[in-house]
């Protein structure tokens, strides 16, 4: 049985396992913190290892990291999931590490989507980090400044790894073709820049899921081959027939494959906020680029259509009123149609926001006012604005001295105030020079001439 399957299980381990880098020169992707002279790799390599949360996207070596930190320092690597452990699986672990203290060992802990602890799950971990029985290393996909206790983030450095560019992800996936020993060397496989390319744009940074493509479109390919030689009857085929890796078995790779998007992760408020900004910087390409990512990762069309009422209110506003009717009509054919006939409505007010006139006068306005009814006084409803639908509270003055604005000139009561006294000359909502604010601007200067033209006033007395 040795003989049959060999001493070393390998062979079995998906190709990206059998590629997990052993040392920090097979580690990839991440030069701006392991290049060549980098204080953090020298630091690792002279077996100086702090710990240290790792943030980044899936499949950038969080996990591979963690590892080769362990292996530098002859150090016992211990791990666990936030996803499937608990309180005792947390202490199981620190007994363990202090076994291991005892006998003059190291322990990595290695905590994997450690922004699922809650927060009393994190602070247990502080008195052991803090003690040194364990170097704490938490791998995380969400950003540890909202995810993490500042507890934990104080004994630990934060580092972000970054998506694997595709040039490098090639390079990866030609390394595993070629390898003989833990890649796919003994296959035969035939595969061309532009397929290389094809499967490292589809794995979108992810250099465990480019591997994983690799070895499906592998395995599709070389069922073919094993097909035709039975369909043809030959017995007399090649021992190791080249095993080539064309466009159809590519489609069947890659059918289902999804971009990275998580609802509520980074990448989705990232993709959002970049929608957003490019709305309000009037790039319409940007704009659909972004809508179309996140709608290709999964999101629910619905969200898009709610931000982009949001954002004719806060970007266009009284520049192009029709903004804001054109989102909430794109909104009402998602609704409607579904996926994914409404998602073009949606395309369609989203271009048009992006090319429309921009202000935030009326989101500046409507802040400025919060803020500024938040530190003032309640002030009092001017009587000459209070209703009066009884004798009693006509007597008391309410109503008193209102002026009708359509029984005057332009239907403008010049002169007229409809603040409290305390803050009667107050303005907010300013105008922008674009779109139909240049109209209103020019309406209120026009009204504010009359106002200073007029010998009424409501306060004649009110110190400005």
């Amino acid at each position: 049985m040795d003989d049959l399957f060999g001493d070393d299980d390998q062979q079995w381990q998906p190709l990206a396992a059998r590629l997990r880098p052993v040392n920090l020169d097979e580690y990839v992707g991440q030069d701006h913190l392991f290049g060549k002279d980098r204080p953090l790799r020298k630091s690792i390599e002279s077996g100086l290892v702090h710990s240290m949360i790792l943030w980044g996207p899936p499949g950038v070596g969080k996990t591979t990291l963690a590892r080769l930190l362990a292996n530098y320092i002859s150090a016992r690597f211990i791990t666990l999931s936030a996803v499937l452990s608990g309180v005792k699986d947390i202490r199981a672990a620190i007994d363990e590490a202090r076994q291991v203290k005892a006998q003059g060992q190291k322990t990595i802990l290695f905590v994997d989507e450690v922004h699922r602890f809650n927060k009393s799950q994190q602070d247990a971990f502080l008195p052991y980090v803090e003690d040194g029985t364990v170097i704490f290393v938490g791998a995380t996909t969400e950003n540890p400044s909202f995810e993490l206790n500042n507890a934990l983030l104080s004994r630990a450095r934060v580092y972000v790894l970054k998506s694997i560019s595709q040039d490098v992800l090639v390079t990866l996936l030609r390394s595993a073709i070629s390898d003989r020993e833990k890649g796919l060397g003994d296959l035969n496989v035939v595969a061309d820049d532009e397929t290389l390319n094809i499967i490292a744009r589809a794995a979108d940074g992810d250099a465990r899921k480019a591997l994983n493509l690799l070895e499906v479109s592998c395995d599709l390919a070389s069922s073919d081959v094993a097909s035709s030689n039975v369909a043809v009857g030959d017995t007399t085929v090649d021992a190791n027939p080249p095993i080539t890796l064309d466009r159809q078995v590519l489609d069947q790779a890659l059918s289902g494959n999804v971009r990275q998007f998580d609802k509520g992760g980074d990448a989705f408020y990232e993709q959002i906020s970049a929608l957003h900004k490019a709305v309000r910087g009037s790039s319409p390409d940007g704009a659909l680029y972004w809508f179309v990512r996140m709608i290709d990762g999964g999101c629910d069309p619905l969200y898009v259509a709610r931000r982009v009422v949001r954002m004719a209110s806060e970007d266009i506003g009284n520049a192009d009123p029709k903004a804001l009717e054109i989102a909430l009509n794109a909104w009402d054919v998602q609704e409607r149609l579904g996926h994914p006939e409404g998602q073009l409505a949606i395309a369609q007010a989203v271009v048009y926001m992006a090319c429309a006139p921009k202000s935030n006068a009326v989101y500046v306005a409507f802040n400025q006012v919060k803020a500024d009814i938040q530190q003032s006084p309640s002030y009092d409803v001017p009587l000459h604005l209070r209703n009066a639908p009884t004798k009693l509270m006509k007597e008391q003055g309410y109503g008193g001295e209102y002026r009708y604005a359509h029984d005057h000139a332009d239907a403008y009561a010049a002169g007229e105030s409809y603040l409290p006294e305390e803050i009667h000359d107050t303005q907010w909502y300013e105008p922008v020079s674009r779109g139909l604010e240049i109209k209103i601007s020019e309406k209120m200067r026009y009204l504010r001439q009359l106002d200073q033209q007029n010998d009424w006033s409501r306060y004649p007395n009110a110190k400005d």
